[in-house]
């Protein structure tokens, strides 16, 4: 019964939304203002529906609660809310200035939600693209708002510009906005609220004002955390395999992997882990607890939850994808830690560092990896 789960697209149609999506395979409804499409998702606002095996018809909640560890992995306390939500978005336009509260901020006023900690992957970009990323510095809550009621915000927000590839870590309280001409993937906490600061005085498809929540947005902005940098990746190569390490907060950790060949994969029963499909195509192969051998054929914009009952698998072809899995923070920073400390005796071009910061805290202050919250000190040497 445990088997590597797909599942029906949910797709989410908003002004700023296109037909972009059809790139990654999706059969797209006929509306021209595709945004979004969920991959795995357990939220109310939409529920995925495994689509293959002997669960097809399943919503991914009922599986949750049925197979409980089985699915999620004997780490994961709340088998009753699944961890995660997988999107890809399609960015026709440009999407509002927005940002996200914090666990804390949504306990209060958010009843039922979690806060919002997310990070983004490029998987296209027309030139020129650009998305924003924070506040320049020096912007202050006055300014801001004196800003919004002029009409002028955009003077204060902070752009970067992208391409296929690049990674962005979006903490709460961060304002960001992606910008026309971009897909790509989101990789979240399982929750759905956000705070609208400015939508480009547009219109909704009624003829409306969308609604913005100004003061919420004001009251979650973290004005000493103005802006984010790219996130570079820590490269580690495994025979075929190059694994680049993007993110490891305390909600989620995400990885991209790009594979020419084949390799193997496992868990230890602690947890879950995801596929999703960037480029290229491949196989993958599993054994089911009766012994009998599978193989799947994997193709750009598919997405696969891997029940953590399910130990080893195998992927070959010429592909990348986003791995991504609950994060177990201090474990995976101190594995990761111990990585780049044998990296560092067996590399001399490894970049030096004080003995008192650890190799993935130092990684962080590099942009090379999206870090939260700071290891405990004494992980340093």
């Amino acid at each position: 019964m445990y088997y590597p789960l797909r599942f029906t697209s949910i797709y989410k149609e908003t002004v700023w939304g296109g037909r972009s999506l059809a790139l990654l395979g999706k059969s797209l409804p006929k509306s021209d203002n595709i945004a979004e499409s969920w991959e795995i998702s357990a939220h109310p606002s939409g529920v995925s529906i495994i689509s293959n095996g002997v669960m097809a018809g399943m919503p991914l909640t009922e599986a949750c609660r049925t197979l409980g560890h089985k699915l999620l992995g004997s780490a994961v306390a709340d088998t009753r809310r699944f961890p995660l939500l997988i999107k890809f978005i399609d960015a026709h336009d440009d999407l509002s200035i927005q940002v996200h509260p914090d666990d804390h901020y949504a306990a209060l006023h958010q009843q039922g939600e979690t806060g919002k900690s997310e990070m983004w992957y490029v998987v296209a970009a027309q030139p020129g693209s650009r998305l924003i990323a924070g506040l320049k510095s020096g912007t202050t809550r006055d300014k801001l708002v004196t800003s919004l009621r002029l009409n002028t915000c955009l003077e204060h927000m902070y752009y970067l510009d992208v391409q296929a590839g690049d990674v962005i870590n979006i903490p709460p309280g961060l304002v960001h906005a992606i910008g026309k001409g971009i897909l790509l993937c989101e990789i979240q906490q399982n929750a759905d609220t956000t705070f609208r600061l400015y939508d480009y005085n547009r219109l909704d498809n009624h003829n409306q004002p969308r609604p913005l929540h100004i003061e919420q947005a004001l009251d979650v902005i973290q004005f000493d955390h103005p802006s984010a940098k790219l996130i570079r990746g820590l490269f580690f190569k495994e025979g075929s395999l190059i694994r680049r390490h993007l993110v490891l907060n305390r909600y989620f950790c995400v990885d991209e992997l790009s594979l020419d060949g084949s390799c193997s994969f496992e868990h230890d029963g602690s947890r879950f882990s995801t596929m999703t499909i960037v480029d290229g195509s491949g196989i993958f192969s599993y054994e089911l607890e009766q012994g009998h051998q599978i193989t799947e054929q994997l193709f750009r914009g598919d997405s696969l939850l891997i029940p953590a009952a399910v130990r080893c698998w195998t992927v070959s072809g010429s592909l990348r994808w986003l791995s991504s899995k609950p994060a177990l923070f201090s474990q995976d920073v101190e594995r990761l830690n111990q990585r780049m400390r044998l990296e560092e005796r067996h590399d001399s071009c490894f970049p030096p560092r004080e003995s008192h910061v650890s190799p993935v805290e130092y990684a962080a202050d590099q942009s090379c990896i999206a870090l939260d919250p700071k290891p405990d000190s004494s992980l340093g040497d």
